[in-house]
Formats: C-alpha cells, sequence, structure tokens
C-alpha cells in the first residue's frame, strides 16, 4: 500500500522510525526490536539509510523486506544519492519494485566523514525525478522548520522543498522540533509558497540526556528552557529521565492533534518501550 493513501484517510497518522545494524551480527537483535516496534502496528515503519558502507545499504533492504513481508508492515525504506550512482539507483529501484516495497524516502544525505561523494547527483529533487521516472513508487522527503543546517536562509530552504515537490515528492517528513510553535510557523510558511502535499510533524523523545547535545549539535534544533529545565533536572536519573522524555513527547503529539496535525512521525531510536509508551499514551486520540 501506498503511504500516500494511508495519508489521505480522515485520520491521524502515527509512525515510527527503525535503524538497521552496521554489521551483521547486529542484524536479529535490531529486527527484534523492529518487530516489536510493527506490533504496536503503527501505520507505517520508516527504516533509515546510511552512507557510511555498502553493508549498511543491504541491512536497510533487508530489514524492510522482513518487516514487510513476514509481519505485514507498511514500510519507507530510505534511499540516498550522495554516495550513489545512478546505477545504483537504478539497482536498489529494482529490486525494491521485485520485493513489492511501494515506497522510498529519497534523501540527499549525510556528506560522509571522508568527504568520498559520488557526482551524479546533488540534490535530493534530483533523486526523487530519476525515482519517478522509473516507477510509480510513493515518494517521502525531508523538511527542516527551523532551516537546514547547511541554509543560511529559509527563503532558500522553501524554494528548494518546493523544487522538491514539483519533481514528484508526495509527502514531507520534519526533522525534530521541540517547540510545536516552530512547527506551526514553518505550515503557515509552506503552505503561502503553494506546497501542500501532507507533512508529517517528527518528534523524537529524548530518554537519556546525552541524546539532546547529540541531536542539537547535528540538526541545530532550538531547545526551549522548558525542556532544557526538564533535562538539567533529571537528565542524571535514568529512569526519571526516560519518562520525563516520553512524557514530554506525548504532550507535543497532543497539541499537534489538538491544533488539527493529523500526521505524527516518532524518531524511535529502536526503543520498543518508548515506542509503545507513546501509543498507551495518546493511543485514544488517534481515534478522533
Amino acid at each position: 500500500m501506498k503511504i500516500i493513501d494511508i495519508l489521505r484517510q480522515d485520520k491521524v497518522t502515527l509512525s515510527f522510525e527503525v535503524f538497521p545494524p552496521k554489521k551483521e551480527s547486529s542484524f536479529d537483535s535490531v529486527k527484534k526490536a523492529a518487530t516489536k516496534i510493527a506490533s504496536l502496528h503503527p501505520d507505517f515503519i520508516s527504516v533509515t539509510y546510511s552512507a557510511g558502507g555498502s553493508g549498511n545499504r543491504l541491512f536497510t533492504m533487508r530489514l524492510a523486506d522482513e518487516l514487510h513481508r513476514e509481519y505485514g508492515a507498511q514500510v519507507l525504506p530510505h534511499l540516498t544519492c550522495v554516495t550513489s550512482t545512478k546505477g545504483f539507483v537504478s539497482d536498489m529501484i529494482g529490486k525494491y519494485r521485485s520485493l513489492g516495497i511501494e515506497n522510498i524516502m529519497a534523501l540527499r544525505g549525510d556528506i560522509p566523514q571522508d568527504g568520498a561523494v559520488e557526482s551524479d547527483y546533488r540534490h535530493a529533487y534530483e533523486l526523487i525525478r530519476d525515482i519517478k521516472s522509473q516507477g510509480d513508487f510513493c515518494i517521502g522527503g525531508a523538511c527542516y522548520p527551523e532551516g537546514h543546517p547547511e541554509s543560511e536562509h529559509k527563503a532558500d530552504d522553501i524554494r528548494y522543498l518546493k523544487e522538491k515537490v514539483d519533481c514528484g515528492c508526495d509527502f514531507l517528513t520534519t526533522q525534530m522540533f521541540f517547540d510545536n510553535n516552530i512547527f506551526y510557523n514553518f505550515l503557515y510558511r509552506i503552505r503561502e509558497a503553494g506546497i501542500e502535499v501532507p507533512v508529517l510533524a517528527g518528534i523524537m523523545p529524548i530518554t537519556r540526556s546525552v541524546q539532546l547535545g547529540r541531536s542539537v549539535q547535528m540538526s541545530g534544533t532550538n531547545v526551549p528552557e522548558r525542556f532544557k529545565a526538564i533535562v538539567d533536572y533529571f537528565g542524571t536519573d535514568p529512569a526519571a529521565m526516560k519518562q520525563a522524555g516520553i512524557i514530554y513527547a506525548s504532550e507535543q503529539i497532543i497539541d499537534l492533534i489538538a491544533n488539527g496535525i493529523k500526521h505524527i512521525h516518532i524518531y524511535t531510536m529502536n526503543s520498543p518501550e518508548v515506542a509503545g509508551a507513546i501509543m498507551d499514551n495518546v493511543s485514544a486520540l488517534l481515534n478522533k
């Protein structure tokens, strides 16, 4: 089933993201966690992708295929272009087609630490256009409510985002944010720019204080004073920080739904416990 068809239904959707292992020896443990997350019956599961090596690329496909084939989950495997040739992308698209997977999250991807990139693609919109030309896939794209970390101007971000949509991006998922007002403002600005595709609000439950530093460093996400106080007070107590992080994320989701936002995407960090706790907290809201 195509994810855009799920998003067009008149209901609130909740999706989860998982990531594949970096090595074969970890595959079974990662699959076990992902299977538990699938057992919560989210509307779909996004499977991330890393430019760190060809093995990881294959693990993305393998994990997505097994969740889809063995557990009936709707899956959204990621595909990045910064380290990919057009030939490699064409091969991956053919394999996904043969597996009956109809959805792809098309991303530029992070620049590898060694700086090794391919020259076939420079931007995500080129990958989106290429995928659309090779099959009837539903394509997701990324967006950044606080601006892309490498972009100097938010207006440029929105122009590039419009280019993605015009090239065939069916829906967008935001980078994580901790202040819902930033998301509401972003949504207003892109609608004004004529971007009308569904937008999934990306929520990251911070359950360990170390996550906050890493997340902010990588994405430049603004951290509200209210959340800083939570981390400062509970950060040294793992159980308390986990509960506080789950509650904060749940409150974000409640506020989003109350303000008419239909689609929520949770960055689970492969934690069935966190995913399950959030699902329990908002389950009745999903039927509104």
